[in-house]
């Protein structure tokens, strides 16, 4: 019998991890960038915190309640401006928090426009350009994937051969999920 379930949205907190992920791995290539600009190091050093996870990760996932909130009522470049106003909220708040534990991964005290040593307005320009990647290639993106179970390991062999989405590891048989994209249009999202 054929398996007639609805792909579904990944939930919020799967959402949360693909987000975290995507801002640690930029924040990592930021700072090997920054420190090959800076410092010319040809070995690209990139660092950053585990705090990185949970800040970008939860920062993300409001950003993306502020686009499909938004996204029909602002042009995309005034959205742009509010998310990273948000994102220069959000590293303040949570640099504040974290100092109170000696914690704070970052530094911006030797910058000229720093406010406190936990933002500075000359990565103004990276959040902005960083809010308009995670708009429109990440959330929009992030919120056409769909987990999608398959009852028979046989009937997932072939949706993958169709172009529906790649097998999942381990052994198979029921429960076995799926990623498959659903591209929608976008007053479906």
């Amino acid at each position: 019998m054929a398996n007639t379930m609805t792909p579904e949205p990944l939930t919020a907190l799967s959402r949360w991890y693909l987000y975290a992920i995507h801002g640690y791995f930029c924040e990592v290539m930021f700072t090997a960038a920054w420190e090959f600009v800076v410092n010319c190091n040809w070995k690209f050093p990139g660092v950053t915190s585990v705090w990185a996870l949970f800040i970008y990760g939860t920062c993300i996932l409001i950003v993306e309640r502020m686009y499909l909130c938004l996204r029909d009522s602002c042009n995309v470049l005034l959205r742009c401006i509010i998310y990273t106003l948000w994102t220069y909220l959000w590293e303040f708040g949570t640099g504040l928090l974290l100092r109170q534990f000696n914690a704070c991964p970052w530094d911006y005290s030797e910058f000229k426009y720093n406010f406190m040593g936990l933002i500075t307005a000359e990565y103004a320009v990276p959040w902005f350009c960083a809010s308009f990647i995670v708009e429109r290639l990440v959330i929009r993106n992030t919120l056409r994937l769909r987990f999608d179970e398959a009852t028979d390991p046989c009937q997932a062999e072939e949706r993958s051969d169709r172009g529906g989405g790649g097998r999942g590891e381990g052994e198979g048989g029921r429960g076995t999920f799926i990623f498959s994209w659903v591209f929608m249009g976008e007053n479906e999202l």
